[in-house]
């Protein structure tokens, strides 16, 4: 009767349709009011940790459970039916959520379990459960008057509202953009695969004679990288500028809008502004911490920077001789990638044929298994065609096991169980290819949060991860580029956050964790795509299975670090722009968002001939959440600092050592937040963090 309510470990998601939303989520709701008023009525000999604490955490499981897959499959699946029904439930469902730290029964329940000698004698991760929750509580407006819980339940529901709204026109304003191309000459220093992809994209649409652009990054990336045609990367770079700008998709008024209704929840919470709104209960604490971060770091690497930005220029002329000038913004890609390729003689295609997707990923398995003493195993999956009810049934890579095939969204989506022995300590989905149903980017989330149970069994955790990666072309398997295998090891890293975690409760299990803490196990894992030791185990040709090349393998690592101090400086600049926004909101009300990009950013920027739209207007991750990372983007340099430090110890120690590896997975991966995030670091490294790693390793100290 209800699909997105069933409570199988796995879904069916052939039942999972548009037109089961609202029913299922209403019937949710209801279920979660019931629990709720139940909870409430709690008596004072019920005071208990199982009754209180576990017993509200299982109020909303059905509801959360339940819009977490239509979250899911708005991300993945997109289309107007599906878009209509989240937007009429996503009111209702925020303002539930949002009622439960304003309601004065519920709040005065946990004083009350608080107060009690039940209470007073917890420890370890139970201590630890009922503080986080009173902090949530207090943090979301518990102890706000009647009219203050009111105002902070609507800008909470506006907030959800003009989320969405940005989200969508992001992603309508990336697909309504295409270029074919009928020329193929205009195409010329495309690499071979890029120029297949564009084939078959076209042919796809109707026009198997040409070749088609798009701005999903596998497509307008090599464009602007190794396009000799310099009107064609005009074009392509002004295509991006418009994503969230043009037409009826304009995010100019919306990020405004968001701005402000964050900035007046923070006041009304007690804060000076969002950032320190966000930032309270991570690891920097203020928002002001956050930015002098950033800043001293961008304030050390300036001089490398310009330095950079002048023989790029230098190295430009030279190559096209003519007179020394600023570079027009749609030639970064183009000369870095030239300048690269002679300098280091490196070229990053060149190692696409050592990355094939399938090789790469059962290779990362097989490092990380021995690293950290689990098996990954794969299972035979089918696909429902919604439209057609044709079955599609695809046969898993080995090691797969040999049982009944899993439903999966999409013909793409590949399954796998991760193991430890004879205990299964979860599974996880793939979803690695762009589509126009798909939103960008690539990211981990969850659907289920097991670990150990009150009876001394273990229940298995349920993830998953996405990317928009170069698809296959003719039937052939994917090949990666570096970046993009670096970015699968990212996302595997948050995965096995989640998947390997041994905390009792699930509020504070996996990536349950500080935000600013949350990108260390996900950014470490990257640092095995550059490691002789370790690319011996993933990188092997897709036709002959040889390992990388010694002389590609020297080139790779001698490139390494080229024009570090302009990668690191994006980065930087993107993180303060955050803080910027969220820390001066008032101030910058009404401010012009290309003005305040293009003139107050102009230090953290290269110099350039012309300036883009402000970067505001497609920020996903600062605006299509109700926060999301907002005031939060420092937080990837907050933890490749971390991460930075914490692998020098695989490096002094050995690479692929298990006993430095078995210690990340029991001292931080297995913990979530069941500790606070200083204590985790410092039980690993038996030190606090040493500041100058981050740098050292990226040749900028």
């Amino acid at each position: 009767m209800h699909p997105f309510l069933a409570d199988d470990f796995l879904f069916d998601w052939s039942s999972l349709k548009p037109e089961h939303v609202e029913p299922d989520i209403r019937e949710a709701l209801r279920r979660a009011r019931a629990n709720v008023d139940a909870f409430k009525q709690t008596k004072a000999a019920d005071l208990t940790y199982a009754q209180v604490l576990l017993g509200f955490e299982a109020t909303t499981k059905d509801l959360s459970r339940s819009w977490g897959l239509v979250s899911h499959l708005d991300s993945v699946l997109n289309s107007p039916e599906l878009r209509k029904a989240y937007n009429a439930m996503m009111p209702e469902v925020t303002a539930f959520f949002t009622s439960l730290t304003l309601d004065p029964e519920l709040w005065a329940v946990f004083k009350a379990y608080a107060a009690t000698a039940d209470a007073k004698a917890l420890a370890g991760v139970r201590r630890r459960f009922l503080e986080e929750t009173m902090a949530d509580f207090e943090e979301n407006g518990a102890d706000l008057p009647a009219e203050g819980k009111t105002r902070l339940a609507t800008l909470n529901a506006q907030l959800a509202e003009k989320t969405q709204k940005y989200s969508e026109n992001v992603l309508d304003s990336t697909n309504a953009w295409e270029l074919f191309i009928d020329d193929e000459k205009r195409l010329s220093g495309l690499p071979a695969g890029a120029l297949a992809a564009a084939k078959q994209s076209a042919t796809a649409k109707g026009k198997p004679e040409a070749w088609r652009l798009t701005l999903q990054s596998p497509s307008v990336i090599p464009v602007l990288q190794y396009a000799d045609d310099e009107d064609l990367r005009r074009q392509c770079w002004e295509g991006l500028g418009q994503v969230g700008l043009k037409d009826a998709w304009d995010n100019t008024a919306l990020v405004g809008e968001i701005l402000a209704l964050r900035h007046e929840k923070a006041r009304l919470l007690g804060k000076k502004h969002f950032a320190d709104f966000t930032t309270a209960r991570r690891m920097a604490r203020t928002g002001d911490t956050a930015l002098k971060f950033i800043e001293d770091i961008g304030l050390r690497i300036r001089p490398k920077f310009q330095a950079e930005g002048v023989e790029l220029e230098q190295y430009r002329a030279a190559k096209a001789g003519d007179a020394l000038r600023s570079l027009h913004p749609w030639e970064f890609g183009y000369w870095s990638e030239k300048m690269r390729r002679e300098k280091y003689d490196f070229d990053d295609e060149a190692l696409r044929p050592w990355f094939p997707v399938d090789g790469v990923i059962a290779g990362m398995f097989r490092l990380f298994g021995g690293l950290f003493g689990i098996q990954v195993v794969a299972r035979d999956t089918y696909h429902v065609d919604q439209a057609t009810g044709a079955k599609t049934v695809v046969r898993a890579a080995e090691p797969r096991v040999e049982v009944a095939p899993i439903c999966v969204w999409h013909s793409e989506v590949r399954f796998y169980e991760v193991r430890d022995g004879g205990r299964l300590l979860g599974s996880f989905y793939t979803d690695w290819f762009p589509r126009e149903s798909k939103r960008g980017g690539a990211w981990m989330n969850f659907f289920r949060t097991g670990g150990p149970r009150p009876d001394g069994s273990f229940a298995p955790h349920l993830g998953l991860m996405c990317g928009n990666f170069t698809p296959p072309v003719a039937g052939k398997e994917a090949l990666l580029n570096h970046d993009e295998v670096t970015t699968v090891f990212h996302e595997f890293g948050h995965l096995l956050h989640h998947l390997l975690s041994e905390v009792e409760v699930e509020s504070l299990s996996g990536v349950r964790v500080a935000w600013d803490f949350v990108e260390l196990p996900s950014q470490i894992l990257e640092n095995w795509c550059w490691e002789e030791e370790s690319l011996a185990v993933f990188a092997r040709h897709h036709e002959t299975g040889a390992p990388l090349p010694s002389d590609l393998l020297a080139k790779l690592d001698a490139a390494a670090n080229f024009r570090a101090a302009s990668t690191c400086m994006r980065q930087l600049a993107f993180s303060k722009l955050d803080l910027d926004l969220h820390i001066r909101a008032e101030e910058l009300r009404g401010r012009d968002l290309d003005s305040h990009w293009n003139e107050d950013f102009a230090d953290w920027q290269a110099r350039t001939t012309r300036r883009g739209p402000a970067m505001a207007r497609r920020f996903n991750h600062l605006f299509s959440d109700a926060t999301g990372y907002a005031a939060g983007y420092y937080s990837y340099k907050w933890a490749e600092a971390l991460e930075a430090d914490a692998f020098t110890r695989f490096l002094k120690e050995g690479v692929l050592n298990p006993k430095v590896g078995r210690e990340l997975r029991a001292k931080v991966l297995s913990k979530g937040n069941s500790e606070p995030a200083e204590k985790l670091f410092r039980d690993f490294m038996g030190r606090d963090l040493d500041p100058e790693a981050l740098l050292e390793r990226d040749g900028l100290a």
